[in-house]
């Protein structure tokens, strides 16, 4: 999927990485968890090249707890399908009479909003790259917004992996051959950098993605 979108994310990540010092690129163990990822994610699911990935990534020191991480967050590529439908579901919702969309929170809905999101920098950052998404499906399901960030936390809770490594594999999938999420892209990158990414490691990055495998899928 040689998109004009995904060509056009890909070139957004290069150009930001202008301005980036140079530093080292990729060490052989993030780049073993990065290929993984891409190997291992939902648009890819190359079984051969999963084994090679789990193989190699041993082989450069790597944990299971290391592995299981990598494959719990790239696992997570299921929640875009949330994220590019809730504001739309509860705009089309309300038109029918469902719900009312500008209803107050409740007092429950309140709580959950401040205990999940509240003022955390992540989460603001997050929800304006994906304007509504949050506020729409904690309207629509209090407990589908609980699993949201259930799910979400749990490559964070194992905790083996550094924090860089995971948000250049999640920007990674973001602009996998089958798959282009620009605002998952952009809030990752935006980690990325924050984290310390060099413009080494982003060109890295850039190569292993175009190297990627297809969706080949597994029968």
């Amino acid at each position: 999927m040689e998109s004009v979108i995904l060509q056009a994310l890909r070139e957004y990540v290069a150009e930001q990485a202008q301005s980036l010092p140079d530093g080292e690129g990729l060490d052989p163990f993030a780049k073993s968890l990065i290929e993984l990822a891409l190997a291992s994610s939902a648009t890819a699911l190359d079984y051969d090249a999963m084994q090679a990935c789990m193989a190699r990534a041993f082989t450069n020191g790597a944990s299971l707890d290391n592995v299981e991480e990598i494959i719990a967050l790239v696992s997570g590529l299921g929640v875009h399908s949330l994220m590019a439908s809730q504001a739309t579901l509860l705009k089309i919702a309300a038109a029918q009479g469902l719900i009312d969309a500008t209803a107050p929170l409740t007092a429950e809905q309140q709580m959950l909003w401040d205990k999940h999101v509240g003022d955390d920098p992540f989460w603001i950052g997050f929800e304006r790259e994906n304007p509504g998404f949050l506020d729409s499906m904690l309207r629509i399901s209090p407990i589908q917004f609980t699993a949201f960030f259930d799910y979400c936390a749990i490559p964070w809770k194992i905790g083996s992996v550094r924090a860089l490594t995971k948000e250049l594999a999640a920007l990674a999938c973001d602009m996998a051959p089958t798959h282009a999420f620009g605002p998952g892209l952009r809030v990752h990158l935006r980690n990325a950098i924050g984290l310390g990414a060099n413009r080494r490691q982003i060109t890295d990055l850039l190569e292993l993605v175009t190297e990627a495998p297809d969706h080949r899928g597994i029968v």
